[in-house]
């Protein structure tokens, strides 16, 4: 197990992640570390992984892409995309495609991209979203710590009328950590749609030790508000530069630290 899963807690079975400002970015790099059997999809529009993950693409109707898994050899890593007529994007499955996916190829690891962000690094879920596969095990809520400092606008916030309607605030506001740990826990935050299922927030983007100081009051905060979880993943996935390890600090209800 690697690194970045054993922080998150992974037990396999369907893992998906939701939020801005990392999903793809923790998906590759759990794609990358994992071993046994693994599938990497999305049921929204997505990127293809990139080559460093080693994971190898399909691309197919969704029928296709369920014959395949079911007739593939045992191990490695396999990533199922749809079609689309976007530039270097492509289509997500069907939520009950992904359940059949991940039952067809006996996966051991099925990891989901199951809502967008337009590359922004903060954002709460519309009506429908998250877009979640209903054998779905754990969501991953990813936020990132560079909006932390940074006005709320479109910019650096998906939809930032909607951020601004959970958050109480104005748009333009200032955002500081108290408001990430709230778009964790609050009522129309990344909470949305999770009933009955596991979360690990995520707080991505943690480049350096002011961020990490924000990042991780963030996280406490977050945990003191909501007993949905009981740790808060701080991450640094960033692969350009000197390589760091993944993750930085796992904040913990205890108040302990690794």
């Amino acid at each position: 197990m690697s690194a970045l899963a054993q922080a998150l807690g992974l037990r396999g079975g369907i893992v998906a992640a939701i939020g801005a400002g990392g999903k793809k970015s923790v998906l590759n790099e759990l794609a990358a570390g994992a071993s046994g059997r693994v599938a990497w999809t999305g049921t929204v529009f997505t990127a293809r992984p990139p080559r460093w993950t080693g994971v190898e693409v399909h691309i197919g109707s969704e029928e296709e892409l369920l014959e395949l898994a079911a007739n593939l050899p045992d191990g490695g890593r396999h990533a199922f995309l749809l079609p689309s007529e976007k530039p270097g994007r492509y289509g997500g499955m069907s939520v009950t495609g992904v359940d059949r996916l991940h039952q067809a190829g006996g996966f051991d690891l099925t990891l989901v991209k199951a809502d967008g962000a337009r590359m922004r690094g903060l954002k709460c879920p519309k009506p429908g979203e998250p877009v979640l596969p209903t054998q779905t095990r754990t969501v991953l809520m990813v936020l990132s710590a560079q909006v932390i400092g940074q006005p709320l606008t479109d910019e650096f916030v998906h939809r930032p009328e909607r951020v601004a309607e959970v958050l109480g605030v104005d748009i333009g506001a200032t955002l500081t950590p108290a408001h990430l740990a709230a778009v964790f826990t609050r009522p129309g935050g990344l909470l949305e749609g999770t009933d009955g299922l596991a979360v690990v927030p995520v707080i991505n983007q943690v480049d350096d030790d002011l961020a990490q100081e924000k990042a991780t009051e963030a996280a406490r905060g977050a945990l003191a508000q909501s007993s949905r979880f009981d740790r808060v993943v701080l991450t640094r996935l960033k692969r350009s530069g000197a390589r760091r390890a993944p993750v930085i600090e796992i904040v913990e209800r205890s108040e302990g630290r690794s």
